[in-house]
């Protein structure tokens, strides 16, 4: 048999180098020139090896073999022979032909891929000479010629195995990234986009020209204006120009490069802004300046801080034969390889059991099925609150009907008519509300009932919420009463005639018939009045515009709104419940006290009310605390670190109150617990968010230090520190949400900048509980061998009770915490935290995820850099370069609709309690999904989020 193989065909610089290679051999007559040629197939794999994949004759004949292998020494590992489809000629031939021509086949494609690879060799070595300019500048450097041939044949090889790596399926899913417009700023055809940036060209084009400065503002990037910038001079040196302005037919030239779907393209231009000098070589110091550019547009100041550091890793990393410089391949073989380096703290993976949980929630329902489930689903979240407020609402009901059946029976009915009636209904529902009111702001008896089993029946959690009900209801009773009397029956009462009156009212206002002015001098109407402005006042500085100051005034009017107005103005209700009780006694149509039974409403609550605070007054004065460390971080956050008092007990999750006498002898705020129960100390994050937390910082950092070598924070202080720290109480605990974590199989926990504490104290209370069960599994192991060699039965039953505490302790298997948050110096507050879980939770209970919001998303051309780094380093060193700690940092906001799916399917018919604390958007998202996931599958999710 003879046979022929075309030359080695030689592709260097931007060549393709196919994934598999085509050659032709004779193998059989048949043809006037007593050859036929067939087609053979090989593929060239990561260890050289070289597998035969398919014969083709001229005659269309495909012979199909399988898993034939050639490695470069000569070796083979034979397969299978399958034809696929068979000529004639073919079919006429033998079995025993057959396997000749395979056998011939064979022996042939070895001795050409011998030949292959000693003209793969040459090649390199001739490809190494076309370098001599830079062999001659490493040779006078004390290189030696030989060794530098040997880096450059090194690189060679690895760029070619790169280039066939690209053409694997997994390599296009990393491909997708690098984009230098957001995908919320383009449509798919692009049309609309640039219809935009035409839009904005008309507007900030000079002359018909736009300027460089202006070409970040005309393309969407205003946020990143250095990136636009160098982006512009990139384009620019393309094309061979150095301008400072462009036409509008260049920029859209410039336009349709950028937005050019292709990844080629886009990885050029971004190699090209690297590549100043335009030589084709990125040098170390390339390298810094674009990681410098790249943290400038993420807001990444200790990025920039470390560029140099992280310009030599990736120099290590892709230059390993130490040239000095990288080339375009190496820049895409580190985004190809960027998948394989993020493998620290991935997402949950997602499982078929997701995908049949969603469709199962897609099944076709009639809409009567899914009303009624949508209504057993609301029965079920919600029944608690159901039963309270229709308790509340009939007992409003029944009191306005009786009070309105008992004045239709009286004399002045016949003359004040039906509003007489409803003032009086409204009035007595007020009495009830006004009372009520007070209860939910009892703290301490909530914290207790909490813990009963009246916290199964009462959602506790909701006591703010049904403060604010109360209040709405308070106004509505106000409204109806005040207004039927000034309005209506005041108005009909004078208005009577002397005869109606002297018959049904002469017995109640006297003798004489009253004037208007009169009834409203009285201690009836004074009171009302009074009560009425109290409340307004009171009321208004309550709603959120005032009492987060989303209304503006101009001073002096900007002390009406932020919380130190809503505080104050509260404490007008001292003086309402004063006026109340005499409104109550000096009534014009009741005469006998025991029917004036305002008072007997009131009693109880406001002593409760009263002997609360009477114990807050008195616990905050034995809960004496000495500040043990004082650290200011970035985002204006203060920690505060002290001692406990021997006799605070509290749960993770829970808050506490806290009062500066240097800044405000009465002002007392809530905020979380950030130690776990079982530290010795107190700690809690305090974030700069109002008037009374801006004091308390700047009390505090006036005797602060900047801190020494080692130690974290802006500003610290301690018991050395020589500068008196101010004089701190508090007081609490109080129950919250996030203290019934422990009744859940599974958490998520979701936190928003500060809102991240009321979880840390549960994280480290998980922690410390899985370091305890280790330590009681040890200790059971110790005592099974020591029974074991013992006869007694006392070993077995001290043996049990610790297997029975382990049981006991055990109903929470996994913890989600995501933290999303704006500024990098944020990760600084729980750094420790975040560290220590890492390092000792080795069974993987705990799994934490960063969000930094104020990072491109990932694919954004503007953050590609900084995910390479990011993964690279991690890989390296084990660290996240934007967090400081092992926890992995993810870019932009997290997609809660898979996060929620994935529990889904890695947590099959779990009760998950997905706490919450942050802005209400967030809340209203959450909540959403839970409702639709629980509709869906087997998986329950329970939605808290925190009051304050």
């Amino acid at each position: 048999m003879r046979g022929s193989l075309p030359k080695h065909e030689r592709r260097w610089a931007s060549d393709t180098v196919p994934g598999n290679a085509t050659m032709s051999a004779g193998t059989s007559p048949g043809t006037e020139s007593g050859e036929e040629f067939v087609e053979v197939t090989l593929d060239l794999q990561d260890d050289n090896t070289i597998v035969l994949r398919r014969v083709e004759p001229a005659t269309s004949t495909v012979i199909n073999i399988d898993d034939v292998s050639f490695t470069p020494g000569g070796s083979v590992s034979a397969g299978a022979v399958t034809p696929v489809s068979r000529s004639p000629t073919i079919r006429r031939s033998s079995s025993n032909k057959i396997l000749q021509f395979s056998q011939e086949l064979k022996a042939e494609a070895v001795a050409k891929a011998k030949q292959f690879s000693q003209e793969l060799k040459a090649e390199l070595r001739r490809f190494s000479w076309t370098h001599g300019q830079a062999a001659r500048v490493l040779s006078a450097s004390g290189n030696s010629g030989g060794g530098f041939e040997s880096a450059l044949a090194a690189r060679a090889l690895r760029k070619q195995r790169a280039q066939l790596d690209r053409s694997r399926s997994g390599a296009h899913k990393a491909l997708r990234g690098l984009r230098f417009i957001s995908n919320n700023s383009t449509k798919t055809n692009g049309v609309d986009a640039w219809s935009e940036v035409q839009s904005n060209f008309e507007k900030l084009a000079k002359d018909g020209y736009l300027y460089r400065a202006d070409f970040a503002q005309c393309i969407g990037m205003e946020n990143s204006k250095e990136f636009a910038v160098e982006l512009f001079d990139a384009l620019g040196r393309r094309r061979r120009l150095k301008v400072d302005k462009i036409s509008r037919d260049e920029l859209h030239e410039f336009w349709s490069q950028i937005t050019d779907q292709s990844f080629d393209s886009r990885l050029q231009i971004f190699f090209d802004m690297v590549d100043k000098n335009e030589d084709g070589r990125i040098t170390e110091e390339e390298v810094k300046e674009i990681i410098m550019l790249s943290a400038s547009a993420n807001k990444l100041s200790r990025l920039k801080e470390q560029a140099e550091e992280y310009a030599a890793l990736i120099m290590e990393e892709l230059d390993p034969e130490r040239l000095g410089y990288i080339e375009l391949w190496q820049l895409e073989t580190l985004l190809l390889q960027k998948d394989t380096y993020l493998n620290y703290s991935q997402a949950l993976s997602y499982t078929s059991q997701a995908l049949s949980q969603n469709l199962q929630g897609l099944r076709k329902r009639s809409p009567i099925r899914r009303a009624s489930k949508r209504c057993v689903y609301f029965f079920q979240e919600n029944w608690r609150r159901i039963w309270v407020l229709a308790l509340w609402v009939m007992i409003m009901i029944g009191l306005f009907t009786w009070k309105f059946l008992q004045y239709k029976q009286k004399n002045a009915f016949h003359v004040m008519g039906y509003c007489l009636l409803t003032a009086k209904g409204a009035a007595e529902t007020l009495k009830f509300n006004m009372a009520l009111i007070l209860l939910p702001v009892c703290r301490n008896t909530i914290t207790w009932l909490r813990s009963t089993k009246l916290g199964h029946l009462v959602p506790f959690d909701d006591n703010i919420n049904f403060h604010k009900t109360i209040a709405a209801a308070i106004v509505i009773g106000v409204i109806l009463h005040a207004g039927n009397h000034l309005a209506c029956d005041f108005p009909r009462l004078i208005n009577s005639s002397d005869d109606s009156y002297e018959q049904y009212l002469i017995n109640d206002f006297g003798g004489k018939k009253p004037s208007y002015a009169k009834l409203v001098r009285g201690a009836e109407g004074v009171t009302g009045i009074l009560m009425v402005i109290s409340m307004a006042i009171a009321f208004t500085l309550a709603t959120r515009w005032f009492r987060r100051s989303l209304i503006k005034f101009p001073k002096p009017f900007d002390r009406l709104t932020g919380f130190n107005a809503f505080w104050y103005s509260h404490h007008l209700f001292v003086i309402v419940y004063i006026l109340l009780i005499i409104h109550g006694v000096f009534l014009y149509l009741v005469h006998k006290w025991y029917k004036k039974t305002t008072w007997m409403y009131l009693s109880v609550p406001v002593l409760l009310y009263a002997g609360e605070r009477a114990l807050r007054f008195f616990r905050s004065g034995f809960n004496t605390v000495r500040l043990l460390k004082v650290a200011i971080y970035p985002g204006n956050v203060l920690t505060l670190q002290m001692s406990k008092p021997p006799q605070f007990r509290y749960k993770s999750g829970q808050y506490m109150f806290v009062q500066c006498p240097a800044v405000s002898p009465f002002e007392w705020h809530p905020f979380s617990i950030t130690s776990a129960p079982g530290d010795d100390y107190l700690s809690v994050h305090i974030r700069q968010l109002g008037d009374w937390t801006q004091e308390l910082r700047r009390v505090f950092s006036e005797a602060c230090e900047c801190p020494v070598a080692g130690k974290s924070g802006l500003l610290r202080a301690d018991e050395t520190t020589k500068k008196i720290l101010p004089k701190l109480l508090i007081d609490g605990p109080y129950g919250a949400p996030a203290q019934d974590y422990r009744k859940y199989d599974v958490l998520l926990l979701v936190g928003l900048g500060i809102g991240a504490t009321p979880f840390i104290s549960i994280l480290k209370d998980l922690l410390n509980n899985i370091v305890k069960m280790e330590e009681q599994a040890d200790l059971v192991s110790d005592i099974s061998r020591t029974s074991d060699l013992s006869i007694g039965s006392n070993d077995t039953s001290s043996s049990n009770k610790v297997s029975t505490k382990r049981k006991k302790a055990v109903r929470t298997t996994n913890a989600y915490f995501y933290w999303v948050t704006r500024e990098q110096g944020s990760f600084d507050w729980f750094k420790g935290v975040m560290n220590e879980v890492a390092e000792l939770d080795q069974r993987g209970v705990i799994e934490m995820h960063n969000y930094l919001t104020s990072v491109y998303e990932e694919g954004d051309a503007r953050s590609t850099l900084i995910t390479m780094v990011q993964a690279l380093n991690h890989a390296k060193n084990g660290v996240d370069i934007v967090s400081g700690t092992r926890v992995r940092t993810h870019f932009a906001r997290p997609n809660w609709k898979k996060v929620l799916s994935k529990l889904c399917s890695k947590h099959c018919n779990a009760r998950i309690g997905v706490f919450y604390c942050g802005a209400p958007v967030l809340a209203k998202e959450l909540s959403r999904l839970c409702y639709e996931f629980n509709q869906k599958g087997s998986t329950k999710f329970e939605f808290h989020k925190e009051h304050f």
